[in-house]
């Protein structure tokens, strides 16, 4: 029996007992759920990163950003809350869209 010791998503249990195949799950506590988020958001970016695809890559996109959900969540904040402050900081700072890329900046 393969074992994956890592955080699923909720309706993955259903789908495993869908097959008829055996399965262990345990729910974590609450700073395990914080550390194992992390360890799927850096999961699901490596994932985006060998995305080959672009249809590969928007999927993985939507599974990193169901993690940042996630964790906008444990630390407090809600998704429209996390929308507010990205908004807020594309007014103040700028988003990406110009393809800027810094070279080097002068020193004193």
């Amino acid at each position: 029996m393969p074992v994956y010791n890592k955080l699923i998503r909720d309706k993955i249990p259903a789908i495993i007992h869908q097959t008829g195949k055996s399965y262990q799950v345990k729910t974590l506590s609450a700073q395990e759920y914080r550390t194992e988020l992390r360890k799927k958001g850096r999961e699901e970016l490596e994932e985006y990163m060998q995305a080959e695809d672009d249809r590969s890559a928007v999927e993985e996109l939507a599974d990193l950003m169901e993690v940042i959900y996630a964790l906008s969540e444990v630390h407090g904040s809600s998704t429209e809350e996390l929308e507010e402050i990205r908004k807020r900081k594309a007014e103040e700072r700028g988003g990406f869209q110009e393809k800027l890329f810094l070279i080097e900046v002068e020193d004193d």
